[in-house]
């Protein structure tokens, strides 16, 4: 990887940790809330497990190969 492709990565991987975080807490406000739109939770959570998926595919682009 180059160093600006290395740096971008690192970048994308950090916004989508952020926003990761963010439905998290989110999701747990929902859950704590009287009138709980279950539409709204369901695409929350769908959202989150996308963003898991692609920030562990950025943190594996990140691990060098190594030939064995």
């Amino acid at each position: 990887m180059y160093s600006d492709d290395l740096e971008r990565t690192r970048q994308k991987l950090h916004e989508l940790s952020l926003e990761h975080g963010d439905l998290d807490d989110m999701i747990a406000r929902l859950h704590d809330a009287i009138n709980v739109d279950q539409l709204q939770l369901r695409r929350l959570k769908t959202r989150k497990l996308a963003l898991k998926e692609q920030i562990e595919k950025l943190r594996s682009a990140l691990i060098p190969d190594i030939d064995a």
